[in-house]
């Protein structure tokens, strides 16, 4: 039981990192264990680009977050301690509360998006 209170405190922690820019974004699922956001931004094809999503699962809460594939200069100066729960280009696990992890998470989100704008917005 009290992972599933961790993995919910997790869970809720790390949804709010993407909440917070959520007004700028596209919320495409909302739900008690999945939190998914794209872009406003669309693909040559018409397809919406991906920007993070956080998931419950059962052995760990995943926080999805594209710009760190798309601008990998993003992790150049991420802590060591933050990239241990990095898996693959854009996914980091977590099992329980990391306040400083998690602030460092929130300013890389917030760079990322910052380089999606760049990288998406038409030229003027």
């Amino acid at each position: 039981m009290k992972d599933r209170e961790e993995f919910s405190a997790v869970f809720a922690k790390l949804k709010s990192l993407l909440h917070s820019h959520a007004a700028s974004l596209v919320v495409v699922n909302d739900t008690r264990d999945y939190y998914y956001l794209n872009t406003r931004w669309v693909t040559k094809d018409g397809k919406p680009i991906f920007f993070g999503a956080v998931w419950k699962g059962k052995g760990y809460v995943s926080y999805y977050l594209m710009p760190v594939y798309k601008c990998p200069g993003l992790m150049k100066r991420a802590s060591p301690g933050l990239k241990k729960h990095q898996q693959g280009k854009s996914c980091f696990n977590f099992t329980r509360m990391d306040s400083s992890l998690f602030r460092e998470l929130s300013k890389i989100t917030k760079a990322g998006l910052a380089e999606f704008r760049v990288m998406y917005s038409p030229q003027k």
